[in-house]
């Protein structure tokens, strides 16, 4: 039986400071310590929650692909707190779509972005 619902992946993302510099770690939604990357196999929705251990005042404010037209991420939706970034992946388009995470803080007017976690879409 077809699952017409779709998956839910869920990931923290905490941004913490080593000698004045963010670092960014993730975990899953058992809590297990995780790249970040999602493989997804189904349609889904990717969850991303922040964690902001820096006391900078850290929001998602979007996510900036390499290759914003391959098909695999369908759209992205941000929570009115900046606390929450979903996105939808219909899984209709094989292949592997690299992004950074694009915050703001609440010290300056400069952007802050993200190693490069992967969603990887598997339909087979």
């Amino acid at each position: 039986m077809q699952n017409t619902y779709g998956q839910a992946h869920y990931i923290k993302v905490t941004v913490a400071l080593e000698n004045g510099e963010p670092v960014f770690s993730y975990t899953d939604s058992e809590g297990a310590e995780c790249p970040g990357d999602v493989t997804v196999t189904a349609a889904s929705t990717i969850t991303y929650l922040l964690d902001d251990q820096t006391g900078k005042g850290l929001k998602f404010v979007g996510a900036g692909f390499l290759t914003p037209f391959d098909q695999i991420i369908d759209a992205i939706t941000l929570s009115s707190d900046g606390k929450l970034l979903q996105m939808v992946d219909l899984d209709h388009t094989p292949g592997t779509t690299k992004f950074q995470f694009v915050l703001t803080n609440s010290t300056n007017t400069l952007m802050l972005l993200s190693p490069d976690p992967e969603i990887i879409n598997d339909p087979n």
